[in-house]
């Protein structure tokens, strides 16, 4: 197991699903981002970093059929799994780290919220654009959440790398920007954090 492998799943097994900063009953933002996309309910989306999440539920509420969960925390995976009952054999999961992993398929649309912002160093946020770009279809689209310009500088124990919607562009300038905003989340312990999302379109 790597070390980020093993600092998220002690993470997860040492906090509750509803404790960890990033917790939000419902992802209400990413499937209003993902109704802008437009894409049909049967194309493939994938939600990365999505293990605890309640998205994919959410997803198939809505009548997707081709959802994939990747994380790289095989305990955050199996509270999703869980989650989700009889219908957790719906959706794919892959417990993996994006840096390194090759989906082998191609999504319409690529979904992060909360994971891109710790690719902290020059490295890691090369090698998960490049993960991102292969597991995107040629005219795929990308939502994105990550720390605002004014959200926190660290999480979990680890630095985090915060973004301006013009900052973000400047990382893909093969996609077009298509919407931006920044929400405050209110965290289970009461304190706000700034989160961007954004919502780009592959354009080559």
């Amino acid at each position: 197991m790597t070390d980020a492998a093993s600092h998220w799943e002690l993470v997860y097994r040492e906090n509750a699903p509803d404790q960890v900063s990033w917790f939000e009953p419902t992802a209400s933002t990413s499937l209003e981002l993902i109704d802008q996309a437009g894409i049909s309910t049967d194309a493939p989306l994938v939600d990365v970093g999505g293990g605890e999440s309640h998205l994919a539920a959410e997803l198939l509420a809505r009548g997707h059929t081709d959802i994939t969960v990747a994380d790289i925390s095989a305990t955050a995976l199996e509270v999703s799994r869980n989650d989700l009952g009889d219908r957790a054999d719906e959706v794919g999961w892959i417990n993996a780290d994006v840096l390194d992993h090759d989906f082998g398929r191609t999504f319409a649309l690529w979904h992060d919220r909360a994971a891109f912002h710790f690719m902290a160093d020059p490295v890691s946020r090369d090698a998960y654009l490049t993960a991102m770009r292969r597991g995107l279809a040629p005219d795929g689209q990308l939502v994105i959440a990550t720390f605002g310009p004014k959200g926190p500088t660290s999480c979990s124990g680890l630095p985090v790398q915060r973004y301006g919607a013009e900052e973000l562009a400047r990382l893909v300038p093969d996609f077009q920007l298509a919407s931006s905003r920044t929400v405050q989340h209110r965290t289970p312990a009461g304190n706000q954090q700034q989160f961007l999302y954004a919502h780009f379109i592959r354009t080559r």
